[in-house]
């Protein structure tokens, strides 16, 4: 029984694939349905043979002289070409970006969070695009972000590198960070963890180890500028905000 090739030859426009009697050559090279060569015959011929098995005639190799075609179900043809394609974009993770976005007054804990982010996607050869945005006031202390993806750049530098220092862009300073060669790379420390919870000896809120062992030191910038510690602050403010501690100076000078 012959199988209604109408419905059959409206293949999607961008998959290309020329079905039945798309197909322009005049002669083809017919592959059977168990895989083997069957030689060159007219594409007459190929569709009544493709007909007869009940399966479709599809062009695999446009390019090639004579076109090679295949005796397969279109349907099952799809679904394995498109399994293909997915484990191809597995291996593709080198194109892929993240976005890592940090602030002049980040807490040391999301610092610490967002640079176990950074490195686990670097582990999976993935670029990472480092931003920070300066709000309102922040842009007359630019030196403080800059600080901050420093540190940023310095605690990744087992895992990756940054493409080209740090550019200020209008409000944002970016950095787009590049992974190490997997010969050259540190191991990923949430690995060993089983990417479980991070224990007290994991770093500094934490954060993971370096490679050679040492602590992950988150650097506060407040530290710097505070003379009395966090019990100055008012209620309700991070610790560690440079801008805030800076008006508090102002005030008292």
């Amino acid at each position: 029984m012959s199988r209604p090739f109408s419905s059959r030859s409206s293949s999607s426009p961008a998959s290309f694939v020329r079905v039945n009697g798309k197909i322009r050559a005049r002669e083809v090279r017919v592959i059977g349905i168990d895989g083997k060569q069957l030689g060159v015959l007219s594409l007459a011929d190929a569709i009544n043979m493709a007909r007869a098995n009940g399966v479709d005639l599809v062009e695999i190799a446009a390019a090639a002289t004579p076109p090679v075609c295949r005796l397969v179900d279109f349907g099952k043809y799809r679904y394995e070409q498109s399994k293909r394609d997915k484990e191809a974009k597995k291996h593709q993770h080198a194109n892929k970006v993240k976005e890592i976005q940090l602030s002049p007054s980040i807490d040391p804990h999301d610092f610490g969070v967002k640079l176990n982010h950074a490195i686990d996607f670097l582990c999976e050869d993935m670029k990472v695009k480092v931003s920070l945005r300066f709000r309102g006031r922040e842009m007359a202390h630019q030196e403080y972000g800059f600080q901050v993806v420093k540190n940023f750049i310095q605690e990744i530098t087992p895992y990756g590198h940054p493409d080209a220092p740090p550019k200020l862009i209008g409000k944002g300073l970016n950095v787009m960070l590049s992974p190490l060669p997997r010969n050259k790379r540190a191991k990923n420390p949430r690995q060993d963890e089983g990417n479980g919870p991070p224990d007290s000896n994991s770093g500094v809120d934490g954060a993971p180890e370096r490679a050679r062992g040492k602590e992950i030191k988150v650097v506060s910038i407040a530290s710097k500028l505070s003379n009395g510690g966090a019990n100055n602050q008012p209620p309700g403010e991070f610790s560690n905000n440079p801008f805030n501690q800076l008006d508090a100076k102002l005030g008292n000078a």
